[in-house]
């Protein structure tokens, strides 16, 4: 009965108490927004919060305060992701939604919802929109449906467009306590020190936490990925370039896979950075301490710093139709270690 009534409260959302909290608040006032962006890294939470919110909007319970009761008709089918009124826009092939989709997305916005009190539509990725096909989405964002929700999911804020940015109202989901996440495992039947080191690896990220829990290749596929990146700081021009010809041909076109790869990468610089600093906060990658640690000290600030934003420009070409190659090229050969 705890863990029900602790489910109830925060929705089922771990981490995010604030954020849930305010998100009832505005139901219970009676003034929820038409348009929501939650913002924060990969594997924090968005999608999951999303969902619940969506979940809680078009709820059946009679009292607002028990929404969502998670076992309506309503409920139920957008947690099998079955429902006509939850529009769930995101493309297939990992690209990000092309003006058309989202032109497509505020035409069916504009229709009376099936069996619903709103439609909603969760808009995944919305960063990596193209600004041209994001200011499509201005004129439904200006003049919404009554009935009509958006919940737009970025990594970060400052890569949409202000226009949409002021009609929003921002939700910025920051990672979770360590000890939280632990806590979180254990309950799912994860043995203690097992869910200390998941909650280590996480950096905070719950959705990342309990994708490892259920999938051991994952903690696998991530030190791969951090051996590549070892791998390729430790050679010089002409192995970076081998390195660069390697992952190009293992990914092809898959753009979702090299996403990913510099996603754990990214958590990598993060960490370096943080020990060039001194910064007292215990490495994300905790299993790799010693060797951050050791990098930390043959770099200085500025050049973990430029490893972080080329790593980051480097995750934003892959938006666009920019050559995969070309690209982990210019990467590689800014990355520090070749001076």
């Amino acid at each position: 009965m705890k863990g029900e009534a602790a489910a109830q409260e925060n929705w089922g959302i771990i981490g995010h108490d604030w954020a849930v909290e305010r998100l009832r608040r505005s139901l219970l006032n009676g003034r929820q927004r038409h348009a929501y962006l939650f913002t924060g890294g990969p594997s924090l939470g968005k999608r999951a919060l999303a969902r619940a919110f969506a979940q809680a909007l078009n709820c059946e319970a009679a009292e607002i305060g028990a929404r969502p009761c998670r076992r309506c008709r309503s409920c139920a089918a957008i947690a099998r992701g079955s429902d006509p009124d939850l529009i769930l826009a995101q493309s297939d092939d990992g690209a990000p939604l092309k003006i058309g989709a989202i032109r497509e997305l505020s035409r069916v916005l504009a229709l009376q919802p099936y069996a619903a009190r709103y439609r909603i539509a969760i808009l995944d990725d919305f960063d990596r929109v193209a600004p041209l096909a994001q200011d499509a989405l201005l004129k439904t964002l200006e003049e919404p449906a009554s009935f009509a929700v958006m919940i737009l999911l970025a990594s970060a804020a400052e890569r949409i467009l202000p226009t949409i940015r002021s009609r929003a109202q921002v939700i910025p989901l920051r990672p979770a306590p360590l000890e939280l996440i632990k806590s979180a495992l254990v309950e799912r039947g994860c043995e203690a020190a097992r869910a200390d080191s998941i909650a280590g690896l996480s950096g905070g990220r719950i959705g990342w936490a309990l994708a490892a829990l259920e999938d051991e290749a994952l903690l696998a596929h991530r030190g791969a990925m951090l051996d590549q990146l070892s791998a390729v700081l430790d050679g010089g021009r002409l192995a970076r370039l081998k390195h660069s010809e390697e992952i190009s041909k293992r990914v092809g076109t898959d753009k979702a896979a090299l996403r990913d790869l510099l996603e754990i990468w990214l958590t990598y610089w993060r960490d370096v950075l943080l020990q060039c600093h001194g910064s007292p906060v215990k490495p994300g990658n905790s299993d790799r301490a010693d060797e951050i640690g050791a990098l930390a000290q043959r770099i200085d600030a500025g050049g973990a710093l430029a490893a972080l934003h080329a790593t980051r420009r480097a995750l934003d070409a892959l938006s666009t139709n920019a050559n995969i190659r070309l690209s982990l090229d210019a990467l590689f050969l800014d990355y520090p270690g070749l001076g």
